[in-house]
């Protein structure tokens, strides 16, 4: 696996985008985790794993009304339960030129555990503003939040569960010694860009 680039993070940060265009720059194979996250939810709930079977028992309702504290809480538990199959997964996958994989399913914490190089990891994560701000011009959002009652106080909990992640993600970061850039908006994709590939050593 050691072809393989991972960008982690949290959402809203320019992980997607920045994902895509190295694919395309440098003709690796572009795998978007959060693609299979429903699955791999699917094949752990089978095999009895409490967070993900409890997430297929939930409705919308009882997903984005619980507190962020929790929620954050239980996401950084999901991750726990799915990233084998991701890795599995990425040991499926065509390897000529190398691969780039991105998702906040990333953690650094799982990253250091499996062994994977800080020259081969790295995360973004957005500020709070530029999270709120993107995460409302996004037409998405109100399919996710259907079935809740009180539609903005289940987006004001969403965006504190993402807000608790990206600082977590910031400390382990920090703890394991992993590259880390905080986007507040002021970045743009080119200078994003650059700086993943100046990590991962891509050469022009």
């Amino acid at each position: 696996m050691n072809r393989i680039y991972y960008i982690g993070g949290s959402p809203c940060a320019g992980k997607s985008t920045t994902a895509e265009i190295l694919s395309k720059k440098y003709d690796l194979y572009y795998f978007k985790v959060d693609d299979f996250l429903d699955g791999y939810q699917e094949k752990a709930a089978l095999k009895g794993r409490p967070i993900c079977r409890k997430n297929t028992e939930m409705s919308s309702e009882q997903i984005w009304m619980r507190g962020p504290v929790l929620q954050c809480e239980e996401e950084f538990l999901f991750y726990q339960e799915v990233f084998e199959y991701a890795l599995a997964d990425l040991k499926q996958l065509p390897c000529k030129n190398g691969i780039i994989t991105e998702g906040a399913a990333y953690v650094p914490q799982l990253m250091k555990q499996a062994g994977i190089p800080d020259s081969r990891y790295m995360a973004i994560t957005p500020t709070e503003e530029f999270q709120i701000s993107h995460f409302r011009k996004r037409k998405f959002v109100p399919y996710v939040l259907e079935g809740c009652r009180d539609k903005e106080k289940a987006f004001e909990n969403w965006m504190g569960r993402d807000v608790l992640f990206a600082k977590e993600v910031r400390k382990q970061c920090r703890q394991y010694q992993y590259y880390s850039i905080i986007n507040d908006g002021s970045l743009g994709i080119d200078e994003l860009v650059s700086r993943t590939a100046i990590h991962f050593g891509f050469c022009d």
